[in-house]
């Protein structure tokens, strides 16, 4: 029978044709703990992708539950931008009790809208690239959730495409906190100075899209969502888990500026 697990960190794995051998695992540096990239569970991965024994699709799922507690409001529907963060928006409908509604549907004959040479091409991209289910949302108050607000740039249109289209309030929830940092570990995080996190509008990021109100998710709101389930399997099966995975933690330095490793000028 196939046997699918990830690769362990420092873990050498032999491949042959009659089986899978795990021949060392190269121990961390003693008390170091894990730095497992956070964004591979908000933004990266497949949602049917398994790190650390966990499906990115459920810690989404729980990523939109935390922000409900959070960040809840008054409102008649939950809704996404199809589709990346739909399991954080139905997280979220759940635990505020409120429908999940589709509002947009992505138009399949259309290119991607980041490779557009301009912002302006940009924008008008985002309103060929979805049609507006105007029947759904008509007079009523949106909440849309999306999975990180990098630039700001595509969610300004999206956000005038809705009221437009007759919603009567529009209301974004992050599911992520704000990236203020740029990853020096290989993810191509835009720099500082796009960040929209750094910029002046970011105080008033509601006024700037266009937006009733705008909230993020919290850093520790993030990475309880992410540990969440790690740590009750690891409390229920201790030996074995902690031998698997060392101590637990995670890379959250384009979050917070705290990398896990020094920086080499």
């Amino acid at each position: 029978s196939r046997y699918y697990r990830e690769v362990l960190p420092g873990e050498i794995v032999k491949i042959s044709r009659h089986d899978v051998q795990t021949l060392d695992v190269v121990r961390r540096p003693e008390g170091d703990p894990s730095a497992f990239c956070i964004f591979e569970y908000v933004y990266f991965a497949r949602p049917d992708s398994i790190f650390e024994g966990q499906m990115v699709y459920s810690v989404r799922r729980r990523c939109g539950q935390q922000l409900a507690i959070e960040a809840p409001v008054e409102a008649d529907l939950v809704s996404t931008v199809p589709e990346s963060a739909t399991p954080a928006a139905l997280g979220y409908a759940q635990k505020c009790g409120l429908p999940y509604v589709e509002v947009l549907c992505k138009n399949r004959y259309v290119g991607r809208t980041f490779i557009q040479p301009n912002m302006r091409l940009r924008q008008l991209g985002v309103a060929k690239k979805f049609g507006v289910l105007s029947d759904n949302f008509k007079g009523k108050r949106v909440v849309i959730i999306d999975d990180s607000i990098v630039r700001g740039n595509t969610i300004s249109p999206i956000i005038k495409l809705l009221r437009e289209s007759g919603a009567k309030e529009v209301h974004i929830r992050v599911a992520s906190p704000p990236i203020r940092f740029p990853c020096y570990m290989g993810i191509n995080i835009p720099t500082k100075e796009e960040l929209i996190a750094n910029r002046p509008e970011f105080h008033d990021l509601a006024n700037y899209i266009g937006a009733d109100s705008v909230v993020y998710l919290s850093v520790e709101g993030l990475v309880s969502s992410v540990q969440e389930s790690i740590k009750a399997r690891q409390d229920s099966n201790p030996k074995n888990q902690k031998s698997f995975l060392g101590k637990l933690g995670h890379c959250i330095a384009c979050l917070t500026g705290d990398y896990p490793v020094e920086l080499e000028w």
